[in-house]
């Protein structure tokens, strides 16, 4: 018997995912994800659904499974054929092209088949969002995974990871709104078990839970926000999932209107909080063209003087946010690292 994971928001998500379910048990975990990718990966907006992708496997009831031979059919791009290779884990598709009511009956079968209770993971802690908190830039996601999993009937609990480090609320909020919440510390070896892939991802949140498991304290610049790493962060805290949705009030609301189809989905989360779930992420971040040459111009001294006058102070930078200052594109994480000498998953600058 085994749970099943959910990532609530896709994207890096099931690096965070791999590194809770490690902390709950030391069994290789089946993670049900969103191929939901930001702008610089895909340029394909929104949730990317099975016909995004070629080579697909069949895995525990029926769920289409992502191996190291799966592609994304261009326009769009994952990271998720390559987190297959580099991540001890099986990663499933939740596809929620046809509505709330679909998406629920393949969470429902994947965990049924599996033969355990469903687990939700966030890393940040937006799923318990209240809808209008000044940071918040991506609730639907969350909510929908929330609801669809609410409608399963299947026993369900879900876990904040790394409270506040997304950016999008705070840790003192999140912390009052998960009073009495039981919380468990992952030890570094299973941060460690995404290593390989936070060598090259560029996800941010969940290098920053992973940095704080591993001792990383202070203050960290991120590409669209300055988190702040206490002992809070590397903490994974869980609670039922009605308390969830008590908190989160797109969940509730998909919940009392089953909207019959992802459009409608969105539109509902758009109407309560001004963000739109199929939208393109937000123009903070636009897709940027690297310099020819990439790093291979770079100067490993002109480069960390060059980080530290734009981290103004920060005691830490994510990979993203490095490459990013640097004018270099994500896919250039690996060889920023190596030049900087780093294998950790921040850059240290002090």
């Amino acid at each position: 018997m085994s749970d099943l994971y959910v990532a609530a928001g896709g994207g890096g998500d099931p690096l965070g995912t791999l590194v809770a379910a490690r902390t709950v048990t030391a069994a290789p975990p089946l993670i049900a994800t969103y191929a939901w990718e930001r702008p610089e990966i895909s340029d394909t907006p929104g949730p990317l659904g099975e016909r995004h992708f070629t080579g697909l496997a069949r895995s525990v009831g029926g769920a289409p499974a992502f191996t190291p031979g799966t592609r994304a059919r261009r326009p769009a791009g994952s990271t998720l054929p390559r987190l297959a290779a580099d991540l001890p884990a099986r990663l499933l598709l939740l596809d929620p092209a046809r509505g709330l009511s679909a998406l629920a009956g393949r969470i429902g079968a994947m965990a049924e088949a599996a033969g355990g209770s469903i687990r939700i993971v966030d890393i940040g802690g937006d799923i318990l969002t209240h809808g209008d908190e000044p940071g918040l830039c991506s609730p639907f996601g969350d909510a929908l995974t929330l609801a669809a999993c609410h409608l399963t009937g299947i026993p369900t609990t879900v876990h904040v990871a790394g409270p506040g480090l997304d950016g999008e609320i705070d840790e003192r909020t999140l912390l009052a709104r998960m009073p009495g919440c039981h919380a468990l510390t992952p030890g570094p070896a299973a941060a460690s078990a995404a290593a390989r892939a936070l060598a090259w991802h560029p996800s941010e949140a969940s290098a920053l839970w992973a940095a704080a498991v591993h001792g990383a304290r202070g203050t960290v610049r991120a590409v669209n926000h300055t988190a702040e790493l206490t002992g809070v962060s590397a903490k994974l805290y869980h609670l039922p999932l009605d308390e969830a949705v008590a908190h989160n009030p797109v969940a509730r609301a998909l919940l009392a209107e089953r909207p019959g189809t992802l459009e409608e989905a969105a539109d509902l989360s758009h109407r309560l909080t001004g963000i739109h779930g199929l939208a393109p992420e937000d123009a903070r971040t636009p897709r940027q063209v690297p310099p020819a040459g990439g790093t291979a111009l770079l100067d490993r001294a002109v480069a960390v003087k060059a980080l530290r006058e734009a981290a103004a102070g920060a005691e830490h930078v994510t990979f993203r946010y490095a490459a990013r200052s640097l004018g270099l594109a994500w896919t250039d994480i690996p060889a920023l690292r190596e030049l900087l000498g780093s294998d950790t998953p921040l850059l240290r600058l002090t």
